[in-house]
């Protein structure tokens, strides 16, 4: 494309982002902004728009408050930005309404290993976090947020193939290399690509609670919460689909229509018609966990829309999804949540101010 016709592109007025508005309250919607930059890889990009700028009806009546409105933003707004894949996309605003956001999303950064920043995209940084915002990284996106000193003294994480050097050039950043995301309440980082949409369904869960991120989970087919880190994604085998893997998912769907009653290997395998060995072999094999990890994890899914509703002791919300003590209960949702069933609550709960 011509210099002309960029500058005609650049001429042009910027629209402003849709918000998608279901909810009771018109006003305000969060606006989130995300950086778009020549040389993107698009997966982690199409993930922020994907959450945040979709309509979602399936939302209707679930929302006390309206939907996100969605700006991509580039240094340079209206001008084509090529891809990964051959193809190019433009953004039609600025960095400086990336540092009016109230959340800022930070994708990646065009060569983790060149340690170039933009300085105006630094600059971008620093106003949004100084003047409030939260600020999120995704993949190598942490190397945009260390280069601007946002996470001196503060654990963060990226992809694993670039944690050794994010920890090198930044010593002063505690490079946490094992955990899918790192929720540091103004500054969040997450892993490589798939990791992206684990924290945008924090995010949502964070703002509109564990139902709202449940449905949109659903939506994009994913589960709400991941449990482990991304160590276990390093050099991992893609397991081959075999027959008995029908017999895992409809021993995975019978686990989920009883995870208030006591759950062991030899149920499950018995659900799906295989000997408790074939079973936890083939279950690991498939989903990367054990059967019972599995199963902890639904069970602290199934406790947060119980822990927000208010309704319930944590003794009784634990017996209700089938822990066997709340003491148990608070042990695992520490390791999952790493927060307090209480804790959480008092976040989330409705009506708590």
């Amino acid at each position: 494309m011509t210099e002309q016709r960029s500058e005609q592109r650049t001429s042009q007025p910027a629209p402003a982002p849709v918000p998608v508005v279901i909810g009771r309250r018109p006003e305000p919607v969060h606006t989130v902004a995300v950086y778009a930059f020549e040389g993107m890889a698009p997966f982690e990009l199409g993930v922020v728009v994907e959450v945040f700028a979709l309509a979602r009806p399936e939302l209707a009546g679930l929302l006390a408050a309206p939907w996100y409105g969605l700006k991509v933003c580039a240094e340079r707004p209206g001008r084509p930005l090529g891809a990964v894949g051959g193809f190019s996309l433009t953004a039609h605003h600025g960095l400086d309404e990336l540092a009016a956001a109230d959340t800022v999303i930070v994708t990646g950064v065009a060569n983790p290993f060149s340690g170039e920043v933009p300085a105006d995209l630094v600059t971008a940084l620093r106003t949004a976090h100084e003047r409030g915002a939260r600020i999120v990284s995704i993949c190598s996106g942490a190397f945009a947020l260390a280069a601007a000193g946002l996470l001196d003294g503060r654990e963060a994480t990226t992809h694993w193939r670039y944690a050794e050097l994010l920890q090198q050039r930044h010593p002063t950043v505690r490079v946490n290399p094992d955990v899918l995301y790192v929720d540091g309440g103004d500054l969040l980082t997450s892993a490589g690509s798939a990791a992206g949409i684990d924290l945008c369904l924090h995010l949502i869960r964070r703002d509109h609670g564990a139902r709202v991120a449940n449905t949109v989970a659903r939506r994009f087919v994913v589960p709400p919460h991941r449990d482990g880190g991304q160590a276990q994604f390093i050099e991992a085998a893609v397991a081959p689909v075999e027959q008995e893997d029908d017999g895992i998912a409809q021993s995975m769907q019978w686990a989920l229509d009883h995870l208030g009653t006591p759950l062991t290997i030899s149920l499950l395998a018995r659900a799906a018609r295989m000997s408790d060995r074939s079973y936890l072999r083939h279950f690991t094999a498939r989903n990367g966990t054990s059967p019972m990890r599995w199963v902890i994890t639904q069970r602290i899914a199934a406790s947060l829309p119980l822990l927000e509703s208010l309704d319930g002791t944590v003794e009784e919300i634990a017996a209700a999804v089938g822990f066997e003590s709340a003491a148990t209960y608070r042990h695992h949702f520490g390791r999952t949540m790493r927060t307090s069933p209480t804790a959480y609550r008092r976040s989330f709960g409705r009506g708590v101010a």
